[in-house]
């Protein structure tokens, strides 16, 4: 009875400094992304017709402005819209190095961050000539 004690004892005791040090690493992977991410902002608006942005930080482009097809999202990255098929691989160290899909939605927009944010999913009512900024750690007030 004793041995089964002991036993149940030396394996909580692996176990609890086991869960911490994985804690303590999953943390610490947070935050690394958040520090490596390259500043980026951008206002989305949903229009009649598609999703008008405008590149206000870390992008190449000013503005974009495109309809979405609802069985397919449109990936952006620093340099504009792109087809995940076939991604840039130009890196520019003015830009912010990020790719995302966004898709319209009945209520508003919702975007997953694929590369350069520290974000993976984001979603948010808009209304329609509803603006929202949005930079690499997810929604952001517009200036």
């Amino acid at each position: 009875m004793k041995t089964k004690s002991n036993f149940k004892t030396a394996i909580l005791n692996l176990f609890i400094p086991l869960f911490v040090l994985t804690a303590s690493l999953e943390s610490v992977a947070q935050e690394k992304k958040s520090t490596d991410l390259k500043d980026f902002k951008l206002v989305v608006e949903k229009t009649e017709s598609g999703i008008k942005m405008q590149g206000v930080k870390g992008t190449a482009w000013v503005d974009l402005s495109f309809t979405i097809n609802n069985d397919r999202p449109q990936a952006i990255d620093e340099y504009g819209m792109t087809d995940l098929d076939n991604v840039s691989s130009n890196k520019d160290s003015n830009l912010a190095d990020f790719l995302f899909t966004i898709t319209r939605t009945d209520k508003g927009i919702e975007f997953k961050g694929l590369e350069g944010t520290a974000w993976t999913d984001l979603s948010f009512s808009l209304a329609e000539n509803g603006k929202q900024a949005i930079d690499q750690n997810g929604m952001t007030k517009l200036d």
